[in-house]
């Protein structure tokens, strides 16, 4: 069954876009992440302009967010005081991140940016989450015990000024940090058309050790705001937002979303990180695919409209 889309002006299947949800929509809720990395991709990959993938996704992802961070909300699975700051940060950088879109639309260098952006990003995220999960779960087999940290060592960004206590997850530490971490997935969410949360989940977790419990819901809380400020953004400035693509991709994402949060809720957290690192992965190899495989039509002719 087919439908057009007005802003990405073409005929998609309407099955494969909610299947495309409902499949990114059970990633977003099991692993509390935004779902946009894999998502925006797949939809550059069945021809949707990159402009119109981006804007649309961040409608999508803020959908799937929704339903995810009510339900680690109901569990208490989140740090509203650690989200609340990460949201403030986000906001900016979503605001940096929609202008700076603009700019590279205008100059025609938006597909590659995009591109190489999401090989660099995706590729050294996954690496060091990976080799970091396959040492926790290889030291969980054979009986060792990760060394704790002892009291009063810190790091020196968590010495920096501006420190607050987070009780819900045990922290007293600087919000410099943690602001500059925020803004910079939040600009990245606006020219990529991702929720962050595959940058933010293993941050949490590995540079200011968020107890794995918390760091799902905590990261979706962020995302679901800053991803509604950039779906606002992107509407009025760049009218990029196709809301026939998007509202297909919701019906699946919801019901996605869903079922991903109950399965992630009984995963080990050695077994959370590694099969997100090989998540993280496998799209990264997949993008730079097809920047090193040059295409079978490297010319292709198109008819273009003639001026009246």
């Amino acid at each position: 069954m087919q439908i057009y889309l007005p802003i990405a002006e073409l005929p998609i299947d309407v099955l494969l876009l909610i299947g495309m949800g409902m499949a990114v929509g059970f990633i977003s809720g099991m692993f509390g992440v935004g779902g946009g990395f894999l998502m925006t991709p797949l939809l550059i990959f069945i021809g949707i302009p990159p402009a119109v993938a981006v804007a649309s996704q961040s409608a999508q992802i803020t959908a799937t967010s929704t339903t995810a961070a009510l339900f680690y909300w109901r569990r208490g699975a989140l740090d509203l005081r650690m989200g609340s700051l990460l949201l403030a940060g986000g906001l900016l950088g979503t605001l940096l991140g929609v202008l700076f879109f603009n700019s590279l639309r205008r100059v025609g260098q938006l597909e590659t940016f995009i591109t190489i952006s999401y090989v660099i990003l995706l590729g050294g995220t996954g690496v060091l989450m990976l080799g970091e999960s396959v040492r926790a779960m290889l030291n969980a087999r054979s009986g060792k015990t990760r060394k704790v940290r002892r009291g009063g060592r810190h790091h020196w960004y968590e010495g920096l000024p501006l420190k607050m206590r987070f009780p819900r997850s045990g922290l007293y530490i600087s919000v410099i940090p943690l602001l500059a971490l925020a803004l910079f997935i939040g600009f990245a969410g606006a020219v990529l058309g991702i929720g962050g949360g595959f940058i933010l989940v293993p941050a949490m977790i590995y540079i200011f050790r968020v107890p794995t419990a918390l760091v799902a819901g905590t990261s979706q809380f962020q995302i679901l705001f800053s991803m509604i400020a950039a779906t606002i953004l992107h509407a009025t400035t760049n009218q990029s937002v196709d809301i026939v693509l998007a509202s297909l991709l919701i019906l699946g994402g919801v019901f996605g979303a869903q079922f991903g949060a109950r399965a992630g809720a009984g995963l080990r957290a050695e077994t959370f990180r590694f099969l997100l690192a090989l998540l993280v992965l496998a799209v990264a190899l997949r993008i730079g695919r097809d920047l090193v495989i040059p295409p079978r039509e490297p010319f292709l002719a198109t008819p273009t409209e003639t001026a009246r």
